[in-house]
C-alpha cells in the first residue's frame, strides 16, 4: 500500500479516473434531466440513453481491448478523453435526440477504448504485490464518484441548468487529458527468443488473446460466474423502486438512500481490501455472491411481513448488498490482472468488460418481463435463492477452478525499465 502511494505514475491515473468519473456522472444526469425532462421524452427514448452508451462497450470490447494492446495506451487513453470533451460540447448545444444518441453512442465507443486501456497501462506501472491493493483503490473510485457523483450533478443541474453541467463535463476530460500527459511512456513486454518478433496483424492479436481466455480455466469460470451473477443480480436490482411500491407510506427518498448505501458498501470493500490483500479471490467472490442473493430475499421477505422501518432497514440491506458486490469484482479483476501477461491486459478486459455490460443490458429487461409475469417479490426471490445456488456451487467446485489457474510468474509488470514520459 505504501509503494502505492509514492508511486506518481499510479497517483496521476487514479486522479484523472477520479475526475473523469465525476464528469462521466455530471453528464448522466444532465442528459437524463434535459432528455426526460424538458424535452418529455417517453420511456423508451429515455432508455436509449442508457443503450447508447452500454451497446458499444458490449459489442465491441474484445476489439477494443486489441486496439489497446496494438497501441500506445497513454495515447489512446489521451485521445479518448479530448474526443469525448468535444462530443459533450455537441450536446451542450443538441437540439435533437437523434444528435444525443450519435453522440453517446460514439462516447460508449472510445469509453470501450478507455477501459482496457486504462487497465493495461495500470499493469504496466504497479508490480504485482501492490496489484490487489491497486484494483481496490480503483473500485473505491468507482463506487465513490457513484455516490457523489450523482448528488453534486443534481446540484448543479437545479442550480444551473444543464448546459453548464456539458461545459464541466467537457472540461474534466481535457483535465483528465492533462493529467494523463504526465504518465510514463509505454513499455514493450520483453519476450523469450532470440528471434526479432514479427509484427502481428489485428486478427493475429485478437486470436492470440481468445486463445488465451479459452486456456485458462479459472478465467473462463471467473468470467462465467461473474455475468451471471451480474445478469441475475440485474434481475431484481432494476425492480427495488417496484419493490418499493408494495410498502405502505413509503417514503420517496427510500430509493435513493438505498442507492447511496449500496454505493458506500463497495467503497468499504475496496478500503478493506485494499488493506488486506491475503486473501483467496474465489472463496470471496463466492462469499459476495451469496451475500447479494441474501439482501434481495431479505428485502422481499421483510416488504411482505411490511416490517418497520424501512427507512432503517432498506438503507441497511443496501449497504450489506454493496459490500457484497465489491466481494465479488475486486477479487476477481485483481486476479485477472495478477494472471495476465501486460501485453494481453487490454483484450482480456476487453471481453470482461464485454460480458459484464451485456448483463447490464440484458438483466433489466428480463428481470422487468419476470416481474410483470411473475410479481416483484418473486422476482427478487427466485433471484436471491439463483444467487446463493451458484455461491454453494462454486464453493463446491472451488479446488477444480484453482487448478485451471494459468501460471503466469514469468509475465512482467511494466514499471521494470520503465521510460519517464
Amino acid at each position: 500500500m505504501n509503494g502505492l502511494l509514492k508511486n506518481k505514475g499510479f497517483i496521476t491515473l487514479m486522479l484523472a479516473q477520479l475526475i473523469s468519473s465525476v464528469g462521466d456522472w455530471l453528464s448522466v444526469i444532465a442528459i437524463i434531466t434535459m432528455v426526460g425532462l424538458k424535452w418529455e421524452a417517453s420511456p423508451m427514448e429515455v432508455s436509449m440513453i442508457i443503450l447508447c452508451l452500454a451497446v458499444p462497450m458490449a459489442l465491441l470490447g474484445p476489439f477494443t481491448g486489441t486496439i489497446a494492446d496494438r497501441f500506445n495506451r497513454k495515447a489512446l487513453m489521451i485521445v479518448s478523453d479530448l474526443v469525448r470533451a468535444g462530443l459533450i460540447l455537441i450536446l451542450a448545444f443538441a437540439n435533437s435526440l437523434w444528435t444525443v444518441y450519435i453522440c453517446l453512442f460514439m462516447i460508449g465507443m472510445l469509453s470501450a477504448i478507455f477501459v482496457p486501456a486504462k487497465n493495461g497501462k495500470l499493469k504496466e506501472l504497479i508490480n504485482q504485490e501492490n496489484m490487489k491493493s491497486a484494483m481496490s483503490i480503483t473500485s473505491m473510485i468507482d463506487s465513490g464518484t457513484k455516490v457523489l457523483g450523482p448528488l453534486l450533478s443534481g446540484m448543479l443541474v437545479s442550480a444551473f441548468g444543464t448546459r453548464l453541467v456539458f461545459f464541466i463535463d467537457s472540461g474534466t476530460f481535457v483535465l483528465s487529458a492533462l493529467l494523463l500527459l504526465a504518465l510514463p511512456k509505454a513499455v514493450v513486454p520483453i519476450k523469450d527468443g532470440s528471434e526479432e518478433p514479427k509484427e502481428a496483424s489485428f486478427k493475429e492479436d485478437f486470436l492470440e488473446g481468445i486463445r488465451f481466455i479459452k486456456g485458462n480455466r479459472f478465467l473462463i469460470v471467473g468470467v462465467l460466474v461473474l455475468g451471471v451473477s451480474l445478469l441475475i443480480l440485474q434481475l431484481s436490482d432494476s425492480q427495488i423502486i417496484v419493490l418499493l411500491r408494495e410498502l405502505p407510506n413509503v417514503s420517496p427518498d427510500l430509493f435513493g438512500y438505498i442507492v447511496t448505501a449500496s454505493g458506500l458498501g463497495m467503497f468499504f470493500t475496496g478500503m478493506l481490501l485494499a488493506k488486506k490483500t491475503d486473501y483467496n479471490a474465489l472463496i470471496l467472490m463466492f462469499i459476495g455472491v451469496c451475500g447479494i442473493g441474501l439482501s434481495f430475499s431479505m428485502m422481499a421477505v421483510l416488504t411482505v411481513f411490511d416490517l418497520e422501518l424501512p427507512m432503517l432497514w432498506g438503507p441497511i440491506l443496501g449497504l450489506f448488498g454493496g459490500f457484497s458486490v465489491g466481494l465479488v469484482f475486486i477479487p476477481f479483476q485483481a486476479a485477472v490482472q495478477t494472471d495476465t501477461p501486460v501485453h494481453m491486459t487490454g483484450r482480456v478486459f476487453g471481453v470482461l468488460n464485454s460480458v459484464t455490460t451485456t448483463a447490464t443490458i440484458i438483466g433489466p429487461l428480463a428481470g422487468g418481463l419476470l416481474a410483470t409475469v411473475l410479481g416483484v417479490i418473486p422476482t427478487f426471490i427466485i433471484t436471491g435463492l439463483l444467487l446463493v445456488a451458484v455461491s454453494i456451487v462454486g464453493l463446491i467446485f472451488k479446488s477444480k477452478i484453482e487448478r485451471g489457474r494459468v501460471n503466469v510468474s514469468e509475465s512482467q509488470s511494466g514499471t521494470h525499465g520503465a521510460a519517464s514520459s
